[in-house]
């Protein structure tokens, strides 16, 4: 039954099958659609249209261990090296050995993954990986063609609705537990839905950086909603820079694969010099972070390029994508070196949850970037994120199917007021006046956390931008988006000046060196109030967090 709604003295709409739903799935890329299509009868919430967001544009592929003398160990072992030291060993084991039968449940709902000339996956080999064990589809647009197939089945699937175009904007409890969301409609109208339990699958926290490769949808959302109703944030400060984004002017920037190196292409300097030949055995197949800061350091001194060359003429079948990209930008890569940049690009840190997305807060669970369930630790492997999304929704999927439901108490029932909503006394300054001072706001932001929370950080950087985003907050607080970039902001500048030391995606230029002693966990948590005022977060750092695989 849905009890009646009252917030704060304003009106709002309850909408949903019958008012409420057995689950709510915020967020529509790879792990909220393979959740749903594994659920069934449940509601798929979406800010855009049905399938838009980061997991449409990856162009890099799938890890599994699918090809000869290949093994999910070995897999798990490569990940585990990666991580540096903060992956929990549970999950990732978990992981990497459903890998296999992910991509084959892939190929069974129809999507086309990119075959060899005998019939069988064609398997590439990307940073960090000891065999060539990358899923592709349309070369480099697997992103797209694996959505394509999850959109298309859930289309399919009359126990599942699909509600586009509304953007959530906070959770809704009763009794410490969350039973369902408040939303903007299409028409920005405010809406309720209730839910026996909610899914955050909302993706990432990119526009809070300048430089990006994330699409408009990537605003932290699930993080900054799961933060303010109390749940666990883990390792918020492990943010992932792709080494290599096209250096034009498109916001987000055009993402040059990670596929292009595994298949001999090189960065070099203007004057063609391989500048990670001895900075790293590896070279341009180092790790992510390693090369991201290496182009960062380099392109501070001048332009960097991806001399990409030798794929020569099959460079459009090969990588269509990043082929369209470099010609609108007036770049033939066959006969000419890419301009290069490093981009923010994944966030490793997230909702802290177990092996079946259970968070801290009962009827909340998270997967896909929006969650921490100890597969990345401090560096994600490439090709890790869309095969986490694929195990993990199943996972997710069956813990809800086993949970106990109970009846919500409409005397406990707390729905957030509409964001913007001024405190008492105090009138809007008006929307003109008010997008304006957002939008400035909003870009100093994004130019703070590129500057001073990106690849490199230093104690000074971080509390001057923590300064500068802290006295933004207001202005921050009068629009749903700018909120939540607000708090995550915020979130990770705390957790990095926490973390006196460089682990993974995490490099303090004060404290280069690892910190001693086993990894340990930077655990965020808040007081469980309205609003979250960004000087209300609490940083825990060196706290420990094992967990293992939940039964």
């Amino acid at each position: 039954m849905t009890p009646p709604v009252t917030t704060r003295g304003a009106s709002m709409n309850v909408h949903g099958p019958r008012g409420h739903a057995r689950a709510l799935i915020i967020g529509s890329g790879i792990a909220g659609l393979t959740t749903a299509l594994e659920l069934g009868d449940c509601t798929v919430v979406t800010r855009s249209d049905l399938g838009d967001g980061s997991s449409r544009w990856a162009q890099g592929g799938i890890a599994a261990a699918l090809g000869e003398g290949d093994a999910p160990d070995r897999h798990a072992a490569d990940t585990l090296t990666v991580s540096s030291g903060l992956s929990v060993p549970a999950i990732v084991e978990m992981i990497t050995a459903a890998a296999p039968e992910r991509v084959r449940w892939l190929q069974e709902l129809g999507a086309e993954l990119d075959l060899d000339g005998d019939g069988t996956l064609a398997l590439g080999r990307e940073a960090g990986h000891s065999d060539r064990r990358i899923v592709h589809a349309g070369g480099d647009a697997t992103g797209a063609a694996v959505m394509q197939a999850l959109v298309a089945a859930v289309r399919e699937r009359p126990d599942i609705t699909v509600l586009e175009h509304r953007h959530v904007r906070d959770l809704v409890r009763a009794n410490g537990r969350v039973v369902g969301v408040t939303a903007a409609g299409p028409g920005g109208e405010p809406e309720v839905l209730f839910a026996d339990a909610v899914v955050l699958a909302t993706g990432g926290i990119g526009r809070v950086y300048a430089r990006t490769t994330n699409p408009v949808e990537a605003t932290g959302d699930g993080l900054a909603m799961a933060l303010r109703a109390g749940a666990v944030i883990r390792d918020p400060e492990f943010v992932q820079f792709h080494p290599t984004a096209l250096d034009a002017t498109p916001d987000p920037l055009p993402l040059l694969t990670e596929a292009l190196r595994g298949e001999g292409a090189h960065l070099v300097d203007a004057d063609g010099r391989r500048y990670l030949v001895g900075e790293h055995p590896d070279a341009e197949l180092a790790p992510r972070d390693v090369v991201a800061r290496a182009n960062w350091r380099q392109r501070r001194r001048g332009p960097i390029y991806l001399d990409a060359r030798l794929i020569g003429d099959d460079f459009p079948t090969r990588f269509p994508t990043v082929f369209r990209a470099t010609m609108a930008a007036g770049i033939d890569p066959r006969t000419q070196p890419i301009p290069t940049t490093p981009a923010q690009h994944y966030h490793i840190g997230g909702i802290r949850t177990d092996g079946h997305g259970r968070t801290s807060v009962t009827g909340l669970f998270a997967c896909g970037e929006a969650a921490s369930v100890g597969l990345h630790g401090a560096n994600r492997l490439a090709s890790n994120s869309l095969v986490e999304g694929l195990v993990m929704g199943v996972r997710v999927a069956d813990a809800i199917g086993q949970q106990r439901v109970r009846a919500i108490d409409p005397a406990h029932l707390e729905v957030p007021a509409p964001t913007g909503t001024p405190p008492t006394g105090m009138a809007s300054p008006g929307p003109v006046r008010d997008a304006d001072a957002v939008a400035d706001a909003i870009a100093r932001l994004r130019e703070l956390m590129w500057e001073h929370g990106g690849l490199l950080r230093h104690a000074d950087g971080l509390r001057s931008a923590l300064q500068d985003v802290d006295r933004l907050t207001s202005v921050l607080e009068r629009d749903a988006v700018g909120r939540n970039l607000g708090v995550v902001a915020g979130v990770v500048l705390r957790a990095a000046l926490a973390r006196r030391g460089s682990r993974g995606g995490h490099h303090r230029i004060d404290h280069p060196d690892t910190e001693p002693g086993p990894g340990r966990h930077t655990l965020v948590q808040r007081d469980d109030i309205p609003h979250l005022p960004l000087a209300g977060s609490a940083v825990l750092d060196g706290r420990d967090d094992r967990h293992e695989v939940a039964s």
